[in-house]
């Protein structure tokens, strides 16, 4: 089972929005320097929704040869189309991706039905490990815990990407999909408490700016330390809140550009920080000790 402080890594761009290489593995060098536990390469945070098939795959086969072998690359591979969603996956598959993470189909809003469907037919064209991802702020689709439920029954099912805040839900689908099954947090406000009940680690954006420290707090956390947890926390609290000031990845972006870690890039629709947000993330930076 992957565990612990997964970053849902950015895709460094120039300013004129093609992809910095150069730039990409200097950032799994940090990363796997810093204690990351594993990376998430073209989820939401590394914009997938603005690179095409070729471009996403590209992506996730360099950071998978940047990676060589050191920690484990989860792909994004989701979509709002099953068929596309099951060429993703394969890609990612023949290209060497350790696991797939797969959003909820976004803007159709598919039933409960829909959904298992969707993730079954998925699971059974391709066969590597599979992380479903629930994020209805984003999507307008909330897959149930009785959905997740029925999924993991399918072996190469293993976990899920909860992201909705309610820390209810770590306890109603652990009691659903038993302890074989990965619960991860991909709310970074509330990734303390999540893991102290019990999930397995988190798919975080806070982890692109302080992964050292995102890494202690969750390896605290997994262990029952809630006292290191929290005090290591607090130190991330600024950016649990202001690298979302404006849509992710948008803060996120600017900050890894402000460290010197990438270019100052990224794809419309997304625009670059405004500045009358900079200060706020920069401060939040500082509370974090990474400037």
């Amino acid at each position: 089972m992957i565990q612990g402080s997964i970053v849902a890594l950015v895709t460094p761009m120039f300013d004129n929005g093609d992809i910095d290489k150069d730039s990409l593995k200097k950032l799994v060098e940090f990363h796997i320097e810093q204690g990351t536990d594993a990376i998430v390469s073209m989820g939401t945070t590394g914009e997938s929704a603005t690179l095409n098939e070729q471009e996403h795959m590209d992506v996730v086969k360099s950071v998978i040869q940047y990676v060589a072998g050191r920690i484990p690359v989860i792909a994004g591979t989701g979509a709002n189309s099953t068929s596309e969603a099951i060429a993703l996956t394969q890609a990612a598959k023949e290209v060497g991706a350790n696991a797939c993470l797969l959003v909820t189909p976004y803007y159709n809003k598919p039933t409960q039905e829909g959904l298992y469907l969707h993730y079954k037919a998925i699971a059974e064209a391709v066969d590597i490990p599979q992380i479903l991802y629930n994020v209805p702020g984003r999507t307008a689709c909330d897959m149930l815990p009785e959905t997740v439920g029925r999924l993991a029954k399918i072996k190469n099912i293993v976990g899920v990407k909860e992201a909705t805040g309610d820390l209810s839900r770590v306890t109603v689908i652990r009691e659903l999909c038993g302890n074989e099954f990965a619960i991860y947090t991909g709310d970074d406000a509330s990734s303390c408490e999540f893991c102290l009940l019990g999930g397995n680690g988190t798919i975080t954006v806070s982890g692109n700016v302080a992964p050292r420290l995102v890494h202690e707090m969750i390896t605290a956390a997994m262990n029952g330390d809630r006292e290191t947890a929290t005090s290591v926390d607090a130190l991330l609290k600024g950016l649990h809140k202001y690298l979302f000031i404006q849509s992710n990845p948008i803060p996120v972006k600017w900050a890894v550009a402000e460290m010197g870690l990438t270019s100052k890039g990224i794809r419309l629709p997304l625009t670059w920080l405004t500045e009358d947000c900079v200060d706020k993330v920069r401060k939040a930076m500082k509370q974090a000790h990474v400037l």
